[in-house]
């Protein structure tokens, strides 16, 4: 299993994945292992582990953890052994539970002005980026108020808009940095998820926004909610968040149940008399 799971990590990174991709799935697969606890592969204990995963997992927990398993399997040879996803209807509104609004934000934003972390969250939020991509946001990046990045065997053209390119201005003065991402640990390196996690954190008890809603990828649904709101291209927008399937944008466009009744009701109130 060792041998194998080796493998299987060498082939995931010489097949450019990211680096949480690539721990996720090892850690999916090692969990399939442990559950056929030494009993052989075959299609039966494939379809026994999925109404496993099943009885244990949301459905779309489920199904993450059968895309990896699908990778693993198809890598193996064996890709007569792999299975179907479950069915999940795909979602009209989003949950209003987790849904950071542009007031929580700018409570973020304020709760700790000019810090590292707000300066993070401000970047984001502001260009869309993953957290996996601040690390281009650079010096040289900044001076040109342009990021190239380089992410899932893409490369696009990320702006700086001039008010965040003065902030990130200011900051890269105040800190001493001269070169590489503007966004480091006390060792010079990158910050990490688990970085930027904490932090994020004990930013929501300052700013008393529920950490539910504050995490990275969630700043950047909220860049394209308003990016939408404004520009109404849906096409532009995959383009700028680096999507290859439009259909995955649609998903960040979602609005509430909230927003869409209120919506609802505008129409109703001209069509009832």
């Amino acid at each position: 299993m060792d041998k194998s799971l080796k493998e299987f990590e060498k082939h995931l990174i010489e097949d450019e994945k990211q680096e949480a991709t690539v721990t996720k799935y090892l850690r999916d697969v090692s969990a399939f292992f442990a559950f056929l606890n030494g009993n052989g592969l075959d299609r039966q204990s494939v379809l026994s582990y999925k109404a496993y995963l099943t009885e244990k997992y949301v459905p779309t927990g489920v199904n993450s953890r059968i895309a990896a398993i699908n990778c693993f399997l198809k890598f193996i040879g064996k890709r007569e052994l792999c299975i179907k996803p479950l069915k999940i209807q795909r979602r009209i509104f989003a949950s209003e539970e987790r849904e950071l609004t542009q007031e929580e934000y700018l409570r973020l934003i304020k709760a700790a002005p000019e810090s590292r972390i707000s300066l993070v969250v401000e970047t984001i939020c502001s260009t869309g980026i993953r957290v996996s991509e601040l690390e281009y946001i650079t010096v040289d990046a900044v001076a040109e108020g342009k990021a190239t990045v380089n992410c899932k065997n893409k490369t696009r053209t990320v702006f700086i808009s001039s008010p965040l390119k003065r902030k990130l201005e200011k900051y890269i003065k105040k800190t001493g940095i001269t070169a590489g991402s503007v966004f480091v640990t006390k060792n010079g390196k990158p910050l990490n998820r688990s970085n930027i996690w904490r932090d994020m954190k004990a930013l929501c008890e300052k700013a008393g926004v529920s950490p539910k809603k504050v995490f990275p990828h969630n700043l950047r649904h909220l860049f394209a909610r308003l990016f939408y709101s404004i520009d109404k291209d849906i096409v532009r927008l995959a383009d700028i968040l680096g999507h290859s399937n439009i259909n995955t944008t649609r998903i960040y466009t979602m609005e509430t149940g909230k927003a869409h009744l209120k919506k609802i009701e505008r129409l109703q109130r001209r069509l009832i008399t």
